[in-house]
């Protein structure tokens, strides 16, 4: 059966009956009860009703007694001659300053206004001598490879490791960057006929929200310029690798596949794998199946078959063809993840992007219309891809791929899973990001780790709530689409727990799962540690991870890293002039901090009067 009339029928299903499908949130191992009331289970989401059943335990590992396992471990973050024994009093002093004019709200708006107005009284040499002592000094670790060393030693001989992080940023107008943004996300195609081509609202690129770092303080934004831009951005991922390598055994890297290629492929690809996964919600709706947690819906082939013929996507031999791969359909049933093999990274760029033709009905390859240049592109992205796994793999680093907007995200993803299945075999080396701050976040760790397990690779990732809520909800809003996040900041977290709960959980039962808990929160680090207690998870294993960014929550990175748990700083790194952007946003980020709690300054406060009433007025690190 062609992949055109499947995808055909994706669409004809979809614009018929996706409102009449339920997705269900339950667990899927956990074997911790839920503590919702019924009501709070059977709550309407997004216009679903969600319904949560009870756990079912997949895990075939006996737990022995943690206390047998691993001492219970206790970290005191009140002890402030732990969390900063590594900062001397200058830089202690310089943490409050920078904290402090952080809470000063005309300074923030104007960060940059005034940055600029300095450069231009001070002159570079002096602006550049301020800034070290000041913001740069407390964000930034040095300008290259060679003057963050110092600092990367420093924190390793105190238990922290380093996520180096090339943070040099373009500096766009608003209308430079939209102009970049739709000239890159729109094919020559829609640019000649925008009408011929029906694309999903989400999945289009729009000139109102062109200018992608809207409403974002947390994440670094790339926009395309051209193939040789992405080269020189694969380039400085790969110093970056090379650079994590020769600074550590067990260091970690950070990417973003916005910066390594077209995003008009990511917007795409995506549109196709959610189309896909939707028509298969669909026919579990037709055999009774919607409201099962996710890896319980199993289609029956015979009756998945009869569906299908029904629909019109094709003859019942060819549809019996389609299904009768080496593993595929052998027990008689079809789940999720059979599904999403159907789409594998050796189906041809040209059968994977399908959009629909209005006049016909049907789903035509978009590449058809594409330029061979554009798909010259699209296939360059994934190459740069393989590349730096593979430059990972040879330097012993882990890579960890960035999450980003929802509308590229799927694609993303998509991408990383088949860097895992390939490159995961033997440790972990490729890791995922999860934004917990979205309604599907835990199905999609869920998915992933079932995956891992059926086919025996590394599990990796990255948890964290989330940088693009304003700037998603917003454009949901204005465009006309679910919003995919959740409803506030409380059910973020349970998410978040949720998630790292069932990861913690696959840690214990086979121990091939890894996760990083990159969190400021110190009540979701109380947890991780609690859980970790309760399975008798010790940090020695090195499968739990944590992060934080530089310059930021010392008093929860450093009595980790000395307690003997894994923990990493982000480490940015460039020329000042070229991470102003990195600065203004992380001014941004710490007014919310600083102003929603006071607990970092008055520990800051509270470790400088130690020393000065015990006589230590020059105290300087040991190390």
């Amino acid at each position: 059966m062609s992949y055109t009339k499947l995808t055909a029928a994706v669409f004809r299903a979809n614009s018929a009956n996706l409102s009449k499908i339920r997705v269900s949130s339950g667990r899927c191992r956990s074997a911790v009860a839920s503590t919702k009331t019924q009501e709070e289970k059977e709550q309407p989401m997004g216009g679903c009703a969600v319904v949560e059943t009870g756990p079912v335990e997949f895990c075939q590992k006996p737990k022995s007694d943690a206390k047998t396992r691993l001492s219970k471990i206790h970290i005191d973050f009140d002890n402030t001659e732990e969390a900063y024994k590594s900062k001397a009093n200058m830089e202690l002093l310089r943490s409050l300053l920078v904290f402090k004019l952080c809470t000063i709200d005309l300074l923030v708006d104007k960060n940059r206004e005034l940055m600029e107005l300095s450069k231009k009284l001070l002159g570079q040499w002096m602006f550049e001598k301020i800034m070290k002592m000041t913001f740069y000094g407390q964000f930034v670790a040095g300008e290259d490879h060679n003057s963050i060393k110092p600092l990367i030693q420093k924190n390793q001989a105190f238990g922290v490791g380093a996520v180096l992080d090339y943070s040099v940023e373009e500096d766009l107008t608003q209308e430079e960057a939209e102009k970049k943004e739709m000239d890159s996300c729109v094919s020559e195609a829609e640019k000649e006929g925008p009408d011929v081509i029906h694309r999903e609202k989400k999945y289009k690129a729009h000139r109102q929200f062109g200018d992608r770092r809207g409403g974002v303080i947390s994440a670094r934004t790339y926009f395309y310029a051209d193939e040789a831009k992405c080269d020189k951005q694969m380039e400085t991922f790969i110093n970056c690798i090379k650079a994590s390598g020769g600074a550590s055994a067990d260091g970690f890297s950070a990417i973003k596949m916005t910066a390594l290629g077209r995003p008009q492929f990511l917007l795409q690809f995506s549109e196709v794998l959610v189309k896909w996964r939707q028509f298969f919600n669909f026919l579990a709706a037709l055999q009774g199946k919607s409201e099962m947690m996710i890896l319980d819906q199993k289609l029956e082939l015979e009756q998945l078959e009869a569906s299908m013929i029904k629909l019109g996507v094709g003859a019942k031999n060819d549809i019996a063809n389609w299904f009768s791969g080496e593993k595929l359909g052998l027990s008689g049933t079809i789940d999720l993840l059979d599904w999403n093999s159907l789409i594998n990274d050796t189906t041809k760029i040209s059968s994977l992007l399908m959009v629909p033709n209005l006049e016909t009905g049907q789903l035509e390859p978009l590449l058809k219309k594409f330029t061979a240049e554009e798909e010259r592109q699209m296939k360059r992205m994934l190459q740069r891809v393989d590349v730096l796994a593979k430059y990972a793999l040879e330097n012993g680093v882990r890579l960890m791929v960035d999450a980003e907007q929802t509308y590229f995200q799927p694609a993303i993803s998509r991408l990383t899973l088949e860097m895992q299945r390939k490159f995961n075999r033997e440790k972990p080396i490729i890791f995922n990001t999860f934004q917990c701050y979205l309604k599907e976040a835990y199905d999609n760790v869920s998915l992933d780790i079932e995956l891992s397990r059926r086919e025996g690779w590394y599990f990796g990732a990255k948890l964290v709530r989330g940088a693009y809520m304003y700037q998603e909800r917003a454009r949901a809003k204005e465009i006309g689409y679910e919003d995919p996040i959740n409803p506030d900041y409380e059910a973020t977290n349970r998410m978040y727990h949720k998630c790292l709960e069932y990861v913690l959980e696959e840690i214990e039962c086979n121990g091939k799962a890894n996760v990083m808990v990159a969190s400021h929160n110190e009540d979701t680090v109380k947890f991780t540690l609690e859980k970790m207690n309760e399975m008798g998870l010790s940090p020695s294993e090195n499968k739990v991870y944590f992060g934080q960014l530089l310059g930021m929550c010392d008093q929860i990175s450093f009595p980790l890293g000395q307690a003997g748990f894994p923990v990493y700083k982000y480490v940015p790194y460039g020329p000042v002039n070229e991470v102003i952007p990195y600065l203004s946003r992380r001014a941004q980020e710490n007014r919310g901090f600083m102003k929603g709690s006071q607990r970092e300054r008055s520990l800051l406060w509270k470790e400088l009067r130690r020393r000065l009433m015990g006589g230590q007025i020059f105290y300087t690190p040991v190390y």
